[in-house]
């Protein structure tokens, strides 16, 4: 049975959507990253990078959450357009939000939220990249059923893990600049296969508080600042 390292957060959560998408069996293995799991030798061996979420398929390790969402959905022809110039919009789309929105959102909520003393550089810096990518998005969506064309698929999972915690970076306003964005990921939002991702974490016990070894566990990086 395949294995799915998941902790919920945005990147596990596009995962998370797509492998309930599929109906496909899968055994859940719960990695704590606010107590450092994703450090300990066992979890390298299927991911070097240290980060969530991974599986293992069939015995082959997979790791990034985009590579994962294309292995999947290659394998089971599911999710992924079919029409040549559909596919080719849906690998654009899938790698705009894998090296555009993914990565700038998470510097956002850093900075935001984690980092050890204000930096208003960093913060404006970040947030203006978030909102242009997501003034993309929107542009897009604004006519585009989904970002592949009228087929839905793994670039809108992508989409939707990020989008789904906007609020982390707008605060309560959310996606409302966004509407077309909103549109789709409220879309997303009510399929049934996103309201069991969503219900994963319940599955599991999981460190919550945000305290110092959760700060060196995320980011052991910085640990040697604070000395």
């Amino acid at each position: 049975m395949l294995k799915f390292y998941f902790h919920p957060s945005p990147n596990p959560l596009k995962v998370a959507l797509l492998l309930e998408e599929l109906q496909t069996p899968f055994e859940l293995v719960a990695v704590d990253t606010f107590k450092g799991d994703q450090h300990k030798p066992e979890f390298l061996r299927i991911n070097p990078n240290g980060k969530v979420p991974a599986i293992v398929d069939n015995g082959t390790p997979v790791f990034d959450s985009h590579a994962i969402l294309l292995h999947l959905s290659t394998t089971h022809g599911k999710f992924v357009p079919s029409a040549p110039s559909q596919h080719a919009e849906m690998l654009s789309w899938l790698m705009f939000v894998a090296t555009g929105l993914s990565p700038f959102s998470g510097q956002a909520v850093h900075f935001q939220h984690h980092a050890p003393e204000p930096l208003p550089y960093a913060r404006n810096r970040y947030l203006k990249e978030v909102e242009r990518h997501y003034r993309v998005l929107d542009a897009r969506l604004a006519v585009s059923k989904y970002l592949a064309g009228d087929t839905y698929s793994i670039a809108d999972m992508a989409l939707w893990g990020w989008a789904n915690f906007a609020g982390y970076i707008f605060g309560e306003k959310g996606l409302s600049d966004y509407p077309h964005v909103k549109r789709l990921v409220d879309e997303i939002s009510a399929r049934p296969a996103a309201t069991r991702a969503q219900a994963l974490k319940e599955k599991l016990m999981l460190k919550a508080e945000f305290d110092e070894e959760t700060r060196r566990a995320l980011f052991p990086q910085n640990a040697s600042l604070a000395v």
